[in-house]
This record gives structure tokens, C-alpha cells and sequence, in this order.
């Protein structure tokens, strides 16, 4: 099987879960931002944390429980929700799910 930047591949198979674990993959990494799966085994949890950037979430695969400030979101395959930056968040797996993580590190907003 020929690798993801040279022909066209399943997202969600580009990481694999891991028993107790939380697995990550990052599929671009430039000063401008990164994109990075990651695989939550259930149970798995990121603490809460803030980031200087704006973060999108997606998730491919399972659900996740996804805190931004104070309130908990569950969020599904096929959702999206926005980390915004320094705003403190974390990520919990009530089951085993996969997700993309897009943080973009440039300042400045693109008109709408």
C-alpha cells in the first residue's frame, strides 16, 4: 500500500488505536500549523490545558466528550467544534474514537 501523500487513503486509517493509550500522528507540521490525528483508547483523557491558537477538531470515528470552558460537549463522528485559543479545554473518551486536530498558528482573520 502505497503512503497517504502519494495517493489517496482512508483518514481513519492512518492512525491505529492502542490499549490505554492515545495515539497521535501528525500529518503537517509548519510554523504556519499542524494537522494531527490522533486514536483515544476509551478512558483516555487529555487534562485541561489552554493553546496560544485556534484549534478545529474533527472527529472521524466514535464520540468524545470535549470541554471548552466550562461547558462539556459530546461530540460525534462527523462533527466539528472549535478550541478557540486560550481558552482552557480537554478531551475525555468515553469510548475509543479518532480525531484530526487542525491548530492554526497564524495571527490574523481572513474575511469571512
Amino acid at each position: 500500500m502505497s503512503s497517504w501523500h502519494e495517493s489517496p487513503q482512508p483518514l481513519a486509517d492512518l492512525v491505529a488505536y492502542q490499549d490505554g493509550a492515545i495515539v497521535s500522528r501528525t500529518l503537517i507540521n509548519k510554523k504556519t500549523g499542524t494537522v494531527t490525528l490522533f486514536a483515544f483508547d476509551a478512558g483516555e483523557k487529555l487534562s485541561e490545558h489552554t493553546a496560544p491558537y485556534d484549534a478545529l477538531v474533527y472527529l472521524l470515528e466514535g464520540e468524545a466528550d470535549i470541554t471548552v470552558g466550562d461547558v462539556v460537549h459530546r461530540v460525534r463522528a462527523g462533527e466539528i467544534i472549535l478550541l478557540p485559543a486560550n481558552i482552557v479545554h480537554a478531551v475525555s473518551a468515553p469510548m475509543p474514537f479518532k480525531m484530526l486536530l487542525i491548530m492554526i498558528r497564524e495571527g490574523g482573520n481572513a474575511p469571512a
